[in-house]
């Protein structure tokens, strides 16, 4: 398969190695200083704090060429409309992954409503300077699949070959059929988790105040309330059920954990508030009226 995955941050760069890795035609595109890095020493990748970097000399791009079998976007949620710009004139299929609340019109309008595919990327990390610091993989997390469907939620022989190639890689990919549903609910529950973090000033933080977890709970479940379908996965209506103390309990256990605290929740970057601030937009524009 020949892939090219545009956008060269964390998990455009993990996704981009492990299929380099793996024996694909996969290109990684990237602009600015960060393709300069690329070219001069590959995608640098280390596990946690660990001093030990490992490089994969995944090949890199400035430009989309066109004549892929697949083009896997892996940007922040402001910054799609100049990809899309990028992408109109080309015909390969594109699988967005990553925060967005808006459907698959406003792509598919720009670059064709038969090239769109929806998906999230579940892997996590940070960056730090050139280097990609990822969580190692262990039981829990090689089973949390990434979920990738069709807009109109058909499962099609490109959705099934495209989860196979992943699959094939080690990438625990799965067909969701309902995958506007699934990245919605993300969004009901990340807003407020990540304008939670980002005022308290990073996720520890936020779990020393556990009545600023409880506004945030609130607002998740007021997001829940409002949303067009039900959630998806359907796990997140516990959100709604569950009692009060207990959720708070949790998610402070959560906000104290490895995941959390080396994840882009503690990216408190100018781009990193820009995708909140638009993530929250496209949830008011999905919730309102109800």
């Amino acid at each position: 398969m020949k892939l090219l995955v545009y956008g060269a941050g964390v998990l455009g760069s993990l996704f981009a190695a492990r299929l380099h890795e793996a024996g694909h035609d996969v290109s990684l595109l990237a602009r600015g200083k960060r393709l300069a890095s690329l070219r001069r020493h590959g995608v640098q990748l280390a596990e946690g704090d660990s001093p030990v970097v490992r490089r994969v000399p995944v090949p890199v791009v400035e430009h989309p060429a066109g004549g892929y079998d697949l083009i896997a976007v892996f940007v922040r949620t402001h910054q799609v409309d100049a990809v899309l710009e990028s992408l109109a004139g080309l015909e390969d299929d594109v699988l967005f992954l990553h925060n967005w609340a808006a459907g698959a019109e406003p792509l598919g309008a720009v670059i064709g409503h038969e090239r769109v595919l929806l998906g999230f990327g579940m892997a996590g990390g940070t960056m730090d300077l050139d280097v990609v610091r990822h969580r190692a993989t262990n039981f829990l997390t090689r089973r949390v699949a990434m979920p990738i469907g069709e807009p109109d939620g058909r499962t099609t022989p490109r959705l099934e070959r495209i989860v196979r190639a992943f699959r094939a890689t080690g990438i625990n990919a799965k067909a969701e059929p309902k995958m506007d549903a699934w990245l919605k609910t993300h969004a009901a529950f990340e807003v407020p988790l990540g304008q939670a973090v980002h005022t308290a000033g990073g996720p520890v933080a936020l779990a020393d105040d556990p009545d600023a977890v409880r506004g945030m709970l609130h607002l998740m479940r007021r997001n829940l309330a409002a949303m067009p379908t039900p959630p998806v996965p359907r796990g997140f209506a516990a959100l709604r059920t569950l009692p009060e103390s207990l959720l708070v309990a949790t998610l402070r256990r959560f906000l104290r954990s490895p995941t959390a605290v080396h994840s882009g929740l503690s990216d408190a970057s100018p781009a990193a508030v820009a995708e909140l601030a638009r993530l929250a937009e496209q949830m008011r524009a999905c919730t309102q009226g109800r």
